[in-house]
């Protein structure tokens, strides 16, 4: 099975995303706990499960999705099938990112388009708390040798 069906599940989608796009979050932990409040299953998926699992690790995320030693495509088609989700939403970053998804009957978003409708910030955007800082750049040119 590729989809942990354990608990309560009354969302109406299945979000996954790929793990270069989920990397795209300022806050991925935050990303995912909102993202449980509307979605049946939430997960990361990637041709590289080891690097998955300690994404999902490190940050102690939740993973709904058991990926095995499959390749992405045969994980998405496995989680589509196994989903009883009336929508599945796949938010990647590549153009194969979108022909997995076409090809196995998912949504594709891309992380900018998902986190303007979601209110989620993206890493390196103007939104996140260092960037807002007016003398961030004054203090950085200043250590630059030779701009005295």
């Amino acid at each position: 099975m590729s989809v942990d069906a354990g608990g309560d599940r009354d969302g109406e989608m299945t979000l996954a995303f790929e793990l270069a796009a989920v990397r795209e979050f300022a806050d991925p932990e935050r990303v995912f706990s909102e993202a449980r409040e509307w979605s049946r299953y939430v997960g990361v998926v990637a041709n590289d499960t080891d690097a998955v699992a300690e994404f999902v690790a490190e940050r102690d995320i939740r993973q709904d999705f058991e990926l095995g030693d499959r390749d992405i495509w045969l994980a998405m088609e496995g989680i589509r099938e196994d989903s009883d989700a009336p929508r599945h939403v796949f938010v990647g970053t590549t153009p194969e990112d979108r022909r997995i998804a076409d090809a196995t009957g998912w949504e594709f978003r891309r992380p900018a388009e998902v986190a303007d409708a979601a209110g989620w910030s993206l890493a390196g955007s103007d939104s996140g708390p260092s960037s807002s800082d007016p003398g961030l750049l004054d203090r950085l040119w200043a250590r630059l040798p030779g701009s005295e």
